[in-house]
């Protein structure tokens, strides 16, 4: 057990320090982050419409709408702007709680993986390299991927991340659980 934890340790600080060179240094995600010149009347609308903190998909149907209703606003919407909005009332930047949220989160998920190899009699650091990258690949496709296809973004940050952060914690738990 003593393998795992110190595995998901340093791995969860891998993880932490890819994570901030990517969202950071690196700006891999700067397409999810665009500038615009009307973001100053873009949020006095939002906060003058009243609406609470949340994400919108607009143009929505109000619950409860029929579905004949619903299909026929969206066929009338074919062509027309839409967006996806997350409003907040404040900006609030917490960083240090934040960062050490997404450390915690890290060395979780990097033990879960450690529990889940060192139960194979067959472990070699080949095959710990590849299934740490199949776990970045598949939380890449059930989650950021996905997102991609419904909301016509960008994921290339994340498919990069997928790869290069579970390839350099595989390789690390390559070498030490091997050990």
């Amino acid at each position: 057990m003593n393998k795992v934890l110190i595995g998901a340790l340093v791995g969860g600080l891998l993880l932490w320090i890819w994570q901030f060179l990517s969202w950071g240094m690196l700006n891999i995600h700067g397409s999810e982050m665009s500038y615009t010149g009307a973001q100053d009347q873009i949020l006095a609308c939002l906060a003058d419409s009243g609406i609470e903190e949340g994400t919108y998909f607009i143009p929505n149907v109000p619950p409860g709408t029929p579905q004949d209703e619903a299909q026929q606003m969206w066929e009338q919407r074919i062509g027309q702007p839409w967006a996806l909005v997350s409003y907040h009332k404040e900006m609030s930047i917490n960083m240090s709680m934040n960062m050490i949220r997404g450390f915690v989160v890290d060395i979780l998920a990097v033990f879960l993986l450690s529990y889940i190899l060192i139960g194979r009699n067959d472990l070699t650091f080949q095959k710990t390299l590849i299934s740490s990258v199949m776990v970045g690949l598949i939380s890449y496709f059930t989650t950021s991927y996905l997102s991609t296809i419904w909301f016509e973004t960008s994921s290339i940050g994340h498919l990069i991340d997928a790869v290069v952060q579970w390839g350099i914690v595989g390789a690390w738990l390559g070498f030490w659980l091997n050990r």
